[in-house]
This record gives C-alpha cells, structure tokens and sequence, in this order.
C-alpha cells in the first residue's frame, strides 16, 4: 500500500510538529516503501505542515562534483543537481525555495526568512554559525530524519564549526560560480579534512549520547524511521565530545588531523568578528 502526502503530514502533526515550525529535512525517499507521488508528495506534505510561517532547509550539496575532471567546472544554483537524494533534489527545484551560492555545499530553504537564510552564506562560514543551518539552530529549529542516521547528520560540523575544530579549512577553498545574471565568479567554501574524524563522522558517539540524555524521538512514517529533536540539543551534545573526547579519543585540542590540500587552496580570508564565543554559550544554556 502506497502513502499518501496527507497521511505523512498527519503522521508529522501528530509527532507535534505544527504551522509555524522551523525544520531541517534529512530524508531517504526509498525508507518509506511506495508513496505517492514521490518526492513532490513528501514536499508538499512538509510544506503543509509548517506553511508560509514556518521554514523547511534541506541540504542541497553536490560535494564538488562539478569541479571532477568531467564536471562542468562551475556550481549554477539553478542547474547544478543536488546529490543528497530525490527528496532534496526535487526541493530546491520548486517555485518559492532559495538556494544558496556556496560552491560546494549550498543549502535550499522555503518559508518565511528563506532570502534571509540563504543571501550571505557564500560569505560566511559554510557550516558555521551565519550558515542558513547555523541561522534556523540558533532561532529555534529541529531536525527530522526520515528514514536517515547521524551518519548524515549535516549539524555535526555545524557543531566543529562553531567550536573552531582544526580540522576543517576556514573558507579555504575556491570554485566558480555562476550567478543568477550569468557572470561566473569565485566563491569560498570550507576545506574538508585529510582523514575521517572519529568522534563525529560515523554518527554512533552521537545517536549514542542522544539516547541516553532522551533528547531525541523516535516514530515510523510507513516503512520510514523517523528520528526528531531539537538542532540546540544535538549542538550541545556534539560540542561535548569535541571538548572532551569519547570512547579513548581524545578531544578536539588534542587532536592532529588537518585540513586537506588540493589545488583549490588558498589562504582564508576569514576575519573572526567576537560572536562565536556568544554563539556557544547559548548553545551551552539551551537546556
């Protein structure tokens, strides 16, 4: 038997979930069995949910593809496809949701503040604090995975961002892009690290320590295991593993994994602006 979009809202509604709400999607299609209509059905029962007052993100990366030998060399907003799954890819695509300009890892955003979410993050921090993830954490939003781990769990390096993790490049790689009018520009994004981080990158420290501390829930939409919680509780957690370590790894402090070298290298222009230490006192309070 095949879902249907508004039994996937109602399911959504009834986890408490409501108009108004502000929500990052992480999504396999395939976990739910049939629906129907697909992707568009999924969306438009996400859309319902939270209407023009509340706001959906879902990542829309493409994970440098276009910059591979046989890629176009340049990241288009408005061609390049999202390799994140069919429901994020059919997203970003629909009337009313903005897409970002960050190079590598732009974000797709619809409802209210969606402009606002997504005009500057190409001259930001791709997964730091004035991200439009940093942005939607930080006023209040969750997180719902469908049919999805912390394996994917985008918020992670939001997490490392935030406290400064030195594995990652700050705006320390650059790509064309192409703008809405046409001209083709550079724009930074981050530099992903030489080799895996043990404390964040499979995702099990996390779901582990979410478990215990009973901040987060767990319902089935069909076939679908729906995983929710609030993106300042998920913050919390994740920086507390980089301070401190876990499981014998040690903390971010004593860690030695740097960020990779490629040819898109280049110095960061990053300028610290004083409020990241601000940023993390908040996330340390939202209890």
């Amino acid at each position: 038997m095949s879902l249907k979009s508004e039994e996937i809202k109602s399911k959504l509604q009834s986890f408490g979930f409501s108009c108004g709400d502000k929500i990052m999607v992480h999504s396999s299609l395939s976990s739910f069995g049939k629906v129907e209509g697909g992707a568009e059905a999924v969306i438009k029962a996400l859309m319902e949910l939270v209407g023009p007052e509340g706001t959906i993100l879902m990542p829309s990366f493409n994970h440098g593809a276009p910059f591979s030998p046989s890629g176009p060399n340049v990241y288009d907003p408005k061609e390049t496809p999202c390799i994140n799954g069919r429901i994020p890819d059919t997203f970003w695509r629909k009337k009313g949701v903005y897409r970002s300009l960050n190079p590598t890892h732009p974000f797709a955003v619809y409802g209210h503040d969606a402009e606002r979410y997504t005009k500057n993050h190409h001259l930001t921090l791709t997964m730091g604090e004035e991200s439009p993830l940093g942005l939607i954490a930080l006023n209040g939003g969750y997180q719902i995975n469908i049919g999805t781990s912390h394996n994917t769990t985008t918020a992670k390096h939001l997490a490392e961002m935030i406290n400064r993790s030195p594995c990652l490049g700050y705006r320390t790689e650059a790509y064309p892009v192409r703008l809405p009018d046409g001209n083709v520009v550079m724009h930074r994004t981050w530099g992903w690290r030489e080799i895996g981080c043990p404390l964040t990158d499979s995702g099990e420290f996390i779901e582990i320590e979410m478990e215990k501390r009973k901040l987060q829930k767990k319902e089935y939409i069909g076939k679908s295991l729906v995983t929710y919680f609030r993106l300042l509780d998920l913050l919390r957690v994740i920086i507390n593993l980089l301070d401190n370590g876990y499981a014998g790894y040690p903390p971010c402090s004593g860690c030695t994994i740097k960020p990779r070298i490629v040819k898109e290298t280049c110095p960061s222009d990053w300028v610290e602006n004083g409020n990241v230490n601000k940023v993390k006192e908040i996330i340390k309070s939202s209890f």
